[in-house]
């Protein structure tokens, strides 16, 4: 009964409370040890964490407020305020940012990076693989340390649940501190295994940053003979926004590590591009699901085009809502989605979503030149977005997630014909791919439709 109220009193809509409600009542002894995995939307410990180190985050932010006051902008449209407010850091002027195509050239940008830094190095992903690139990473991070680099490798615990002990224990030995971000540092959290980093962070001595898609595996090199060609975007960072995306990998440190990191740049280096940027993290420990959020409002504003890519595609009935008003009013709303699978239940689900899209004038295109895995959003010619959010409930509501936002025109025009040549190696879908498949595909896909909310 204890459970029943729980959910009585957090439940997100009425169709989950209601549903979650008469699977404790019928099968308690299955449903109640997954409520307490998948069933909360607030990562509580972590709140609890934040707010005990309240004085001190709050000090950084100031701290970082000042030091970055000259470059600060204010948004002079409605969808800037919104993703400045939801993201809670500032757009600042002075940036440099670099669109990287694919595993090759991000990870030659990476180990570049990595084997310039004097001081310090913060690295944080959601799955880091021990493998070939996996193995290079560790030696680049090592060699740093051992010519006195400070390094501090963060790595989700869930994503990276294969990465063997003796992987971080040669890293440790190299004076790097290493540590999981779990979400079981206490007891009574020791189920909450729903919530996960997914974010990707290299920074370089505070004035070099690298977010985006891809993480440490030889897959994302395209080196995978299930998935082939690995389609991925990752950004390079220069100038003050380097600071807010050092500011999220430290609060994610505060969490996992226990403690501070002392003695970091915090001044903005301005570059002569100047271009105009905003990091957004977002997660379940902010106050409302920010992503979702950004991605509604984006809908809500477009004007002309609203392209996304996203390797899955199970939107919730507010985005689901605001993605067919877009189309309605002559948007064009483009989605590109993988034509191969990598987590089957995700890609099954996504079908489902066909009858709710295509009759709306939303059009969806399926990548068939390998598989595709990068986060982007381009919002008329006024936004573009690059980072490691999803179209789906986990990036809107149970994954940290980081994305960079830019007005910058000439990056936008680089942004618009990256997604036109993936268009073009795409097929348009049609009702027919789901409608006409035979009876047991559809079950599938309509039994996977049904875990959506965790999916």
């Amino acid at each position: 009964m204890v459970h029943v109220i729980h959910v009585l009193i957090h439940g997100r809509t009425a169709q989950g409370t209601i549903a979650w409600i008469v699977c404790m009542l019928v099968v308690p002894w299955i449903a109640i040890p997954f409520y307490w995995i998948a069933g909360r939307r607030r990562f509580s410990g972590y709140v609890r964490a934040r707010r005990a180190e309240d004085r001190d985050l709050r000090t950084l932010h100031e701290n970082l407020h000042g030091h970055l006051k000259e470059f600060e902008l204010r948004p002079d449209d409605a969808f800037g305020r919104a993703a400045e407010q939801l993201g809670g850091l500032p757009f600042t002027k002075g940036n440099d940012i670099e669109l990287l195509i694919d595993g090759n050239e991000t990870f030659e940008a990476i180990f570049r990076a990595i084997e310039s830094a004097e001081r310090y190095l913060l690295v944080n992903f959601f799955i880091v693989k021990n493998d070939r690139i996996g193995t290079k990473f560790q030696q680049a991070l090592i060699g740093r340390a051992k010519a006195g680099v400070r390094v501090f490798f963060l790595f989700d615990e869930i994503g990276s649940h294969k990465l063997p002990h003796s992987y971080l224990r040669e890293m440790e030995i190299a004076g790097i501190e290493c540590h999981s971000f779990g979400t079981n540092r206490f007891w009574w959290s020791r189920l909450q295994i729903n919530f996960r980093n997914h974010r990707k962070i290299v920074v370089v001595d505070g004035r070099e940053a690298f977010i985006g898609g891809l993480n440490v595996g030889d897959e994302y090199l395209g080196r995978d003979e299930k998935f082939g060609a690995w389609r991925d975007t990752h950004l390079q960072l220069r100038g003050p926004t380097v600071q807010a995306i050092q500011l999220v990998f430290l609060e994610d440190w505060n969490w996992a590590a226990d403690a501070r990191i002392e003695d970091l740049d915090w001044d903005g280096d301005p570059q002569p591009h100047d271009e105009i940027t905003a990091i957004l993290p977002t997660g379940p420990a902010d106050p409302a699901d920010s992503w979702q959020l950004v991605v509604a409002e984006a809908c809500a504003s477009a004007r002309d085009r609203l392209w996304i890519t996203s390797p899955y595609f199970v939107p919730d009935a507010g985005v689901l809502t605001a993605l067919q008003t877009a189309a309605l009013r002559g948007v064009d709303v483009r989605i590109l989605l993988p034509e191969k699978a990598d987590h089957l239940m995700v890609w099954l689900a996504a079908f489902t979503f066909y009858e709710e899209a295509l009759p709306y004038g939303i059009r969806l295109f399926r990548y068939t030149a390998g598989f595709l895995h990068q986060k982007v959003m381009l919002v008329d010619d006024r936004y573009g977005f690059v980072g490691t959010g999803n179209l789906d409930n986990r990036s809107f509501r149970l994954n940290f997630e980081i994305t960079a936002v830019t007005t910058d025109r000439a990056f936008i025009s680089d942004l618009r014909e990256m997604l036109e040549h993936d268009f073009e190696r795409s097929r348009e879908v049609a009702m027919e791919d789901f409608t006409e498949r035979n009876v047991a595909f559809r079950l599938a896909c309509r039994a996977a439709r049904l875990a959506a909310p965790v999916l």
